[in-house]
């Protein structure tokens, strides 16, 4: 075997050590039975990545719950939830780690299903090089374009197109350079830094690993190659010093540190950080870690931070370089991504997560909506919304000040989800594209928000001035009530003494 293959956390990797092979992370997506999960299946048994138990389950597994009929289904490697294998459709999102000798992966294999798209965006999240299925019997379809626009909006700089099914249309050229023309038109102001397209077929095999015998008029590498040799920048690594304050660290009266997963640049003892939203700076005495103290740390990593001066921290705060300091407001523009039937309701307090913090928070307006079919915006007037699956321009408001980054600059610290604080659901992923203050307005503290405005119902609220006739008023009206009482209290006793 030339390396093994387990189950994977899309957790981030520490910071990769000299000579260590490089990590890609990417996800496979596309439309519903374009052949994801078969695809990661085929490629990990034809390199040889499968243990032979892992075989020998899946034969018997083929034989129960296969869709090829005599022939292993290869998609069982990856669909593991008893209601995938009964459906023969991917449902959650399955983590892969499996490794060749030039490079380590990691693979999500995403659903398909419109309804599972939040699970796709989970897996978008974190990848670096999406691998797009589209089925070359019906091409570019309304899901494909979808699961296209999710991984540009979530900052996936590098696609592959895989064109799969080809043995269905006779290994036809002609077939597959529509399908190029038709992406590369679609997908021309996505701002893809690298768009391969490959021809395969994932059940047989055919340029997976090796070059298909069928097409040899296609004279890119199979996709293993590819995925091997495609550079894929860490732009997190040259970005400025971002950590959330995951917790305070506090064991004894004589340790107060400051733990978080670093997610940009890189930090030593004696650097100055500023403390976002105060705007204090303060400089790092020592970085600990379970393994000891570090001359320095990188992004990527989880560490304890203490610092030279006693200020206050608190979770959700964030540490970050002073020369380029995150942008702090109660205003954000952001595009985001509906997740759930009920639709957006303008006006309705939800709970914004971003990072480790969170903050209560109103779509204030819509501005937007992605067509699916072009990929474009779409302006919208006012009062207009965002239904089940829609992706659209966004105005929020929030009740605190946050620091953030447009999501462009830093992923982990740009992008957020919103709760709604009823039902605890996740309702909607953004990503931040502006950041404003509100000019000394802030938004109405929770304790005067209702269950109306979190229902999204309209609430009346007017605003009194205390004037010396309404304060008599308003003494009139403690004092009348409490005399006709006590006037009738003393009339009962007179009435039944006499």
């Amino acid at each position: 075997m030339h390396g093994a293959v387990a189950a994977a956390s899309p957790s981030r990797a520490p910071a990769r050590l000299v000579g260590e092979k490089p990590l890609l992370r990417f996800i496979t997506c596309g439309s519903v039975d374009d052949g994801k999960s078969t695809l990661i299946g085929r490629l990990l048994y034809d390199a040889d990545l499968a243990p032979d138990d892992i075989i020998a389950a899946l034969e018997s597994d083929s034989k129960k719950h296969g869709t090829q009929g005599e022939e292993l289904d290869f998609a069982l490697l990856v669909d593991g939830l008893a209601a995938e294998r009964e459906q023969g459709i991917t449902i959650d999102v399955a983590y892969r780690y499996f490794a060749t000798d030039r490079r380590k992966f990691i693979v999500a294999d995403t659903p398909g299903h419109e309804q599972y798209t939040r699970n796709m965006a989970v897996g978008a999240s974190t990848a670096e090089l999406a691998i797009l299925l589209v089925d070359a019997r019906k091409g570019i379809l309304p899901q494909t374009r979808r699961h296209s626009v999710i991984t540009s909006m979530f900052g996936v700089r590098h696609v592959v197109v895989a064109v799969n099914k080809m043995d269905l249309v006779g290994y036809s050229e002609e077939t597959f350079r529509k399908i190029e023309a038709d992406f590369h038109a679609f997908a021309d102001h996505l701002r893809f830094a690298s768009i391969y397209v490959a021809t395969l077929v994932a059940k047989d095999g055919d340029n997976l690993v090796h070059h298909s015998a069928n097409m040899p008029w296609h004279d890119g590498p199979p996709l293993l190659s590819y995925l091997e040799g495609v550079a894929v920048e860490d732009a997190t690594r040259i970005a400025p010093f971002r950590m959330p304050v995951q917790w305070v660290n506090r064991p004894n009266l004589d340790f107060r540190g400051f733990s978080g997963f670093i997610s940009g640049g890189n930090i030593q003892p004696g650097d100055i950080v500023r403390v976002l939203p105060s705007g204090r700076d303060t400089r790092v005495a020592r970085i600990v870690t379970f393994d000891g103290d570090l001359d320095s740390a990188v992004s990527g990593q989880s560490a304890t931070l203490t610092l030279t001066e006693e200020i206050d921290i608190s979770r959700g705060d964030l540490l970050c370089s002073p020369v380029s300091p995150a942008k702090t407001g109660d205003r954000l523009e952001a595009r985001l991504l509906w997740l759930v039937r009920e639709p957006l309701v303008v006006g309705k307090s939800y709970l914004l997560k971003l990072g480790t913090k969170t903050a209560p928070a109103a779509v204030t307006a819509v501005d937007a909506r992605i067509d699916i079919e072009t990929g474009l915006p779409q302006p919208l007037p006012e009062g207009s919304t965002l239904a089940f699956n829609e992706i659209g321009g966004a105005r929020l408001s929030l009740e605190t000040v946050i620091a953030c980054d447009p999501y462009g600059e830093n992923r982990e610290t740009g992008g957020f989800i919103l709760i709604d604080r009823i039902t605890n659901e996740t309702v909607a992923v953004g990503m931040v594209k502006a950041v404003a203050a509100s000019n000394g307005r802030v938004a109405p503290p929770l304790t005067e928000l209702s269950y109306a405005s979190m229902e999204g119902l309209p609430v009346v609220r007017e605003s009194f001035r205390p004037t010396p006739t309404r304060s008599l008023v308003k003494a009139l009206s403690w004092l009348l009530p409490a005399s006709i009482s006590t006037f009738l209290i003393v009339y009962a006793f007179v009435q039944s003494a006499a």
